[in-house]
C-alpha cells in the first residue's frame, strides 16, 4: 500500500509515541518484559520502507534510535544512577544498534516481498519476523553476556545457552503481541483504504 509523505510521517510518529509510552516505565531493555521497542523496529521497517527516499524521513531509524538511548538515560538517571554504572548497561549496550538494525531490516525485507493480503504473506511476515528478531535476540543477551561486567565470570557457552532459554519466550511473547497488534492495525487500513477508492470510482466493494 503506497503511502504519502505525510502519512510517513504519522506513522513515525505514532511509532515514537508508542515506544516512549512503553519503554519509559522500565529502567532497560534487559528487563523490559512489555517494553515494544523491539516490535516497533519491525513495523517500522516495515511500514517506512523507501523512507530514506523522502524528504523529512531518512533519518527515521537513527531517530528512534537517538530515541531509546534518550529514554534509557533519563530513566536511569531519573533513578539517581549514573548511566554507566547502570547494570545494563555496558560496552554491549552499543550493540543495541545491529540489534534493533536487525528488526528494521527484517520488516523493510517483507515490505519488499509481500503480496498485499495474500495468504503467502502470512508466511513471508512469519520468516522474517523470527528470523530478525532472532539475530536481534542473540546479539543483545549474547553481547551482555560475554561483554558485560554484571555477568559473573567464568562464562561458558553452557551458561550462555542457559540463558538464552530463560528470556527466549517472555520476549518473543512480548515482541509478538505487539507485532500481532501492528498487523491487525495493517490489515484494517488496507481494508479502509479500498473501501475509499472502491466509493470514488463507484465500484462494489
Amino acid at each position: 500500500m503506497a503511502k504519502t509523505v505525510t502519512q510517513r510521517l504519522g506513522i513515525f510518529l505514532a511509532l515514537a509515541v508508542v515506544m516512549a509510552a512503553t519503554r519509559i516505565h522500565v529502567s532497560l531493555l534487559h528487563h523490559a518484559l512489555w517494553d515494544a521497542s523491539w516490535a516497533i523496529f519491525f513495523l517500522a521497517g516495515f511500514w517506512l520502507r523507501g523512507a530514506g527516499r523522502s524528504a523529512g524521513l531518512r533519518w527515521a531509524f537513527p531517530l528512534l534510535m537517538i530515541e531509546a538511548v534518550v529514554i534509557d538515560y533519563l530513566v536511569i538517571n531519573g533513578q539517581g544512577i549514573d548511566f554507566w554504572s547502570h547494570y545494563c548497561v555496558s560496552v554491549a549496550y552499543w550493540f543495541l544498534i545491529p540489534s534493533y538494525l536487525s528488526l528494521w531490516l527484517g520488516g523493510s525485507w517483507l515490505a519488499k516481498h509481500q503480496a498485499d493480503l495474500q495468504w503467502q504473506t502470512l508466511g513471508l511476515a512469519i520468516v522474517a519476523f523470527l528470523v530478525s528478531w532472532t539475530v536481534c535476540y542473540v546479539l543483545s543477551n549474547g553481547s551482555f553476556y560475554w561483554l558485560s561486567d554484571s555477568v559473573p565470570l567464568p562464562r561458558n557457552l553452557a551458561a550462555w545457552l542457559a540463558n538464552l532459554g530463560d528470556w527466549y519466550l517472555p520476549f518473543l511473547q512480548t515482541t509478538a503481541l505487539y507485532v500481532g497488534i501492528g498487523a491487525v492495525v495493517h490489515v484494517l487500513a488496507v481494508q479502509v483504504a479500498r473501501a475509499l477508492q472502491a466509493d470514488q470510482a463507484g465500484l462494489p466493494r
